[in-house]
Parts: C-alpha cells; structure tokens; sequence
C-alpha cells in the first residue's frame, strides 16, 4: 500500500467513524459528498471532487437535483452520478413511509409531511391524489399524472375512478409549480371548483388542494380567499 492510500484510508475511516457517532449535523457539505463518494469511487481523494462539484452546482441540493449528464461534467463516473441522484429519492420514499400511516386529515402539518417527499427533486409539474376513508385513514397516495401539467390538464375523471373504486369520502390533491410561484392561476382555481363539485356528487368531500414550490406549501382550503371553495 502506498503512503498515499494509507493517508486516505485513515481518513475515511476517520470521516465514517465520526459520522456514527455524530450523525450529519456538523458535517460542512463538502464533508457530507466526500463521505457518500467513497462508496463509488475507491482509492481516490473525494474531498477535492465533493469540492468541485458543490463549486459547480452552488448548493448540495442543487447538485443532488443535477442531471447525471452534468454530474458526469465534474468528472465523476456514472455510477457515482447515479449515487449521487438515489440520495433526494431514498429521502423521498423513507420520508412517505414514515408519515403515510398516522396522518390527520384535520392537521395541515400533517398533511404536508405526507405529500411534500413526494415532490422532492421534482423539476417537472406533477399531481398527487391523496384518498380517506370515513375514518380519516389514508387508502391511497399517489402521483397520478406528470409531465407539462397545466390545471386544465388534470384528470377529473381518473380521479372520480380512483375515489369509487377505493371506496374513499376524503380527498386531497396537491400539484407543483416548477416556476416557483405556489400562488394558483385562475385556471387552478377553476379546476378546483369543477373538481369539488364532481366529487361531491359521488359521495366525496375535496379536503383541500395543495399547491407546491420550492418545497413551499400553499393550502387553499386555509386561505380565506379560497375557502368557498370547500366550504361553500
């Protein structure tokens, strides 16, 4: 073994030691990518990569959204680019495991643990249909659509289906706006209206509907300008 390897040896066992014993929380971000890296590229110096691709991309979120293509750029491989990209959907899948099961339907927090992981590292517009039954238990969560998304695209039809077919009194859905707005368009609002109306004569209350930016939730049913639209 060379002096170099060993040096680097007994660094990441020094960095991987001090991350069980620690967790993340006073790790700098570079430290966190070097950390993830020495488990795809092996005997090399990550400090100066997890350096560079932070310099390239800004932020570590940024560079965890990145496409493989850039990440490649950086002059990593495509199995640590690939790496890099499982990190914000394994979030994303603990994050709806772990809430899923005891949500309120009454409690805003609530909701927003369920359905934001579902948007994490979203940069195309997508829509979630969430489903209760008379008890307040989730029966269904899920994107139903994705790709250019506008309100007037959203399937009113598919989501009566679901609700039928599921049984379900409660209904939620959320949709994002990857331009970073979480106001809604007229055409959202229309949507909304149409959509409550549809549901309400098969038997199924519109709890509220989401909209997402930035990883910002706006909630229409708790905004007094939209109300009426749930309560009316």
């Amino acid at each position: 073994m060379t002096k170099e390897k060993g040096l680097h040896d007994g660094h990441r066992k020094r960095l991987r030691e001090r991350f069980v014993q620690e967790g993340l929380s006073k790790f700098c971000d570079h430290q966190i990518v070097e950390l993830i890296l020495f488990y795809a590229i092996p005997r090399k110096d990550t400090n100066e990569i997890a350096h560079r691709l932070l310099n390239r991309f800004g932020s570590i979120s940024a560079m965890f959204d990145a496409p493989i293509e850039s990440l490649q750029e950086c002059g990593i491989t495509y199995n640590a680019a690939v790496l890099l990209k499982l990190f914000p959907k394994a979030f994303s899948v603990y994050s709806i495991d772990q809430y899923k099961q005891n949500i309120n339907t009454s409690d805003e927090d609530d909701i927003e643990r369920l359905i934001k992981p579902y948007f994490i590292g979203q940069n195309e517009e997508q829509v979630l249909l969430a489903l209760f039954n008379p008890k307040g238990k989730l029966i269904l969560c899920d994107i139903i659509s994705k790709g250019t998304v506008t309100a007037s695209d959203v399937n009113i039809s598919k989501i009566l289906q679901l609700s039928v077919q599921h049984k379900a009194t409660g209904a939620i859905i959320a949709h994002n706006h990857p331009s970073g707005s979480n106001l809604p368009s007229q055409a959202d609002l229309n949507m909304t209206k149409k959509l409550a109306r549809s549901l309400k004569a098969v038997g199924v209350l519109l709890l509220d509907h989401y909209i997402i930016a930035d990883m910002r939730c706006r909630s229409l049913s708790n905004s007094e300008e939209y109300e009426e639209i749930f309560f009316g």
